[in-house]
């Protein structure tokens, strides 16, 4: 049985979105891009190096974050980031000196000089995040980067990803089953699903509603002003349990529409956006499609 199965992709700049259910294929991916796994056929290039032939200059470019803890016992935290940065070839004393940078950029302050194996599940994960990116590389890969954080810590370090990507130009792969997290800082959306690639596509694409509808909150006599909509020829629906109204027009833009019968009967908006695309379900439909397609 393949792995990866006729894989063809492109990792634009910006932040990448790996999604897919367990056994995709998304950790073979990630072995490949590192060499670490050999490919039995095809071929490609990482940063300008071809899988297959020059995995340690691959390897040496690129700052990995493996889900799994990785630490030597006995090691404090600074140790452990200084430790791989030693081993991307800086020397010790700079070595020293670049963990310690990077871990304030973390956001880890005296628990630095702890043993790494007391850290807690949030502090383990600065200090993956820390030595991936303790040698500067050019690509980041990281796999389930915010599992077990708390929101504030998981909102840090997407913050941080974000700077790492716009402010010091890093193409990140985040493979993640958190799709909150592709939504809030990705660019572009990859979702494998039984070794094949089932979409590519940038995350603003995959936002647009496939049809001109719009997400509608209002305070207000609530029966008087859907119905002058609907005499306006608006199309207006909700859910039993949704505090959304869903308004849809076939033809030309119904905001003016909306706000004049708004003030007609004394509603307040508060809150009027195009509706988007659910992540969700086009993951959903993919993996369905996947699923299909090998029954």
């Amino acid at each position: 049985m393949r792995a990866l199965d006729g894989i063809s992709l492109e990792i634009p700049p910006g932040i990448t979105g790996l999604l897919g259910p367990n056994g995709a294929g998304k950790s073979t991916l990630i072995k490949v891009i590192l060499g670490l796994v050999r490919v039995t056929s095809g071929q490609g290039q990482v940063l300008g190096f071809r899988l297959g032939k020059q995995g340690r200059a691959i390897r040496s470019r690129i700052g990995y974050m493996p889900e799994d803890d990785c630490y030597i016992p006995g090691l404090k935290g600074v140790e452990v980031v200084q430790f791989a940065a030693c081993l991307s070839g800086l020397p010790n004393v700079e070595a020293l000196r670049r963990a310690h940078e990077i871990l304030d950029f973390c956001g880890m302050k005296q628990e630095r000089y702890r043993d790494i194996e007391t850290f807690s599940t949030g502090m383990r994960q600065k200090a993956k995040f820390a030595a991936a990116i303790v040698h500067d590389p050019e690509l980041l890969i990281l796999d389930e980067p915010t599992a077990g954080l708390d929101p504030e810590e998981r909102e840090n370090l997407l913050n941080r990803i974000r700077i790492l990507a716009r402010d010091a130009n890093k193409s990140v792969l985040i493979s993640t089953h958190i799709l909150p997290d592709v939504q809030a800082i990705c660019d572009h959306v990859l979702i494998l699903a039984k070794g094949k690639l089932r979409l590519s596509e940038p995350l603003d694409v995959l936002n647009r509603p496939a049809s001109p509808v719009l997400n509608l909150r209002f305070l207000g006599p609530e029966p008087e002003f859907i119905d002058a909509l609907r005499r306006a020829g608006l199309e207006v629906t909700r859910d039993a349990d949704d505090a959304e109204w869903r308004i849809l027009s076939e033809t030309d833009d119904p905001t003016a529409v909306i706000w004049r019968a708004a003030a007609e009967h004394e509603v307040a908006i508060q809150s009027l956006r195009p509706a988007l695309n659910s992540l969700e379900e086009i993951f959903l439909q993919a993996v369905q499609e996947a699923d299909h397609a090998h029954s």
